[in-house]
């Protein structure tokens, strides 16, 4: 989480960022304007702006799969920041990120079908809370959306990231740009 420029949660970062005025450090660092987002929130600024939810009003959700779940909440385009959907417990599990992300697959050894049934399951209960219009899948995991993708229940509105694995670059970007709303 980021907020005015200060990280307050480190969850699959070094715990000593957290506290950091990270946009102070890096405009010293820099000697430039520094704006600091959460890397899912940002995906989620890009998908909106320029992937699978440009334009759709409502609520929509940005899932990041990776060694972590992020998440971004955007309402009518307009960015929710820091809501961190990894951090919730789902089946007797906290952080559901443990069993849910793409980090546990690769540690546990699982097959992408396998996979995309845990995954399916995390959606399920994101889709159940929020009743979003849009849920939309990237991080990491979304370079092999064809081998996992068919788990999902065809009931849930989830697509892959338009932008790929580079939303939060291209979400990041339109911050710097002046084009992202939130």
């Amino acid at each position: 989480m980021v907020k005015e420029g200060l990280v307050y949660s480190a969850s699959n970062i070094d715990p000593s960022c957290i506290g950091v005025d990270a946009v102070g450090l890096f405009s010293t660092a820099t000697g430039r304007e520094v704006t600091v987002i959460n890397d899912a929130d940002a995906a989620g600024l890009g998908e909106s702006r320029f992937g699978e939810a440009r334009g759709a009003m409502g609520t929509v959700i940005m899932l990041t799969f990776g060694t972590g779940i992020g998440s971004a909440l955007l309402v009518d385009g307009i960015l929710v920041p820091n809501v961190e959907l990894g951090q919730i417990e789902l089946s007797g599990v906290k952080p559901a990120e443990i069993r849910y992300s793409g980090k546990a697959m690769t540690k546990e050894g699982l097959a992408w079908m396998e996979w995309g049934e845990r995954a399916n399951e995390f959606i399920t209960h994101v889709n159940k809370v929020f009743s979003p219009r849009l849920i939309v899948v990237g991080g990491g995991v979304v370079t092999k959306w064809d081998s996992f993708a068919p788990a999902f229940d065809p009931m849930l509105p989830v697509v892959a990231a338009g932008l790929g694995k580079n939303a939060g670059i291209i979400g990041a970007a339109s911050l710097v740009a002046g084009l992202a709303s939130g």
